[in-house]
């Protein structure tokens, strides 16, 4: 079969929809099929096996969370410091939040990852190379902290996204708020 990307992430979107509404246990080749709108087996013609779907969905997912040039471009020119931190930080917790089911399809593959080694071995490979990412970028940037203060900040913006994504403990807290007083509580001096 000729290789079609739009088509390939047409349905990588819509497993990420049906990993985000039904959980992994509703993610079927079918469950996709008609959640894209396309015929039955077009999946299965594009992702052979689940791990291949799932492979393929981890793939989109990290592809939709990745910020724009545009947006790296802007950070960038931000003076280095606690300011340029903070609005790093914001930018990565407004992705999260901007689409409810790509996030939460995220979490749902973390938790299919404590549950299934293979698709455990997927995410540890996706975590990792987001996380070096980050303290590359990190350091290029010249922001202040290092990698143990970037792992407490995923951390942290991890809970405030899932708790923002769920059921919040408190809905009402300004999330630029919240996100200042992680950098003021995690940032050496």
């Amino acid at each position: 079969m000729a290789r079609n990307d739009s088509r390939r992430d047409q349905l990588a979107d819509a497993g990420i929809t049906v990993l985000a509404r039904e959980g992994s246990r509703g993610l079927t080749h079918r469950a996709v099929d008609r959640a894209s709108g396309l015929p039955t087996g077009t999946t299965s013609n594009y992702f052979r096996s689940r791990a291949e779907l799932v492979e393929g969905l981890l793939q989109r997912i990290v592809e939709r969370l990745t910020p724009d040039a545009a947006t790296l471009e802007r950070l960038a020119a931000l003076p280095p410091g606690r300011d340029s931190f903070t609005q790093h930080l914001r930018d990565i917790l407004r992705r999260l939040l901007a689409d409810r089911d790509v996030t939460l399809a995220w979490f749902e593959m973390r938790l299919e990852a404590a549950r299934r080694p293979e698709v455990s071995a997927l995410m540890h490979q996706a975590l990792l190379a987001g996380f070096r990412g980050d303290v590359a970028y990190h350091e290029a940037a010249g922001l202040p902290g290092g990698a143990r203060q970037i792992a407490l900040f995923h951390y942290a913006v991890d809970g405030l996204a899932l708790d923002r994504l769920t059921v919040s403990i408190d809905p009402e807290t300004d999330l630029d708020q919240i996100v200042t007083d992680l950098v003021e509580g995690l940032l050496p001096g």
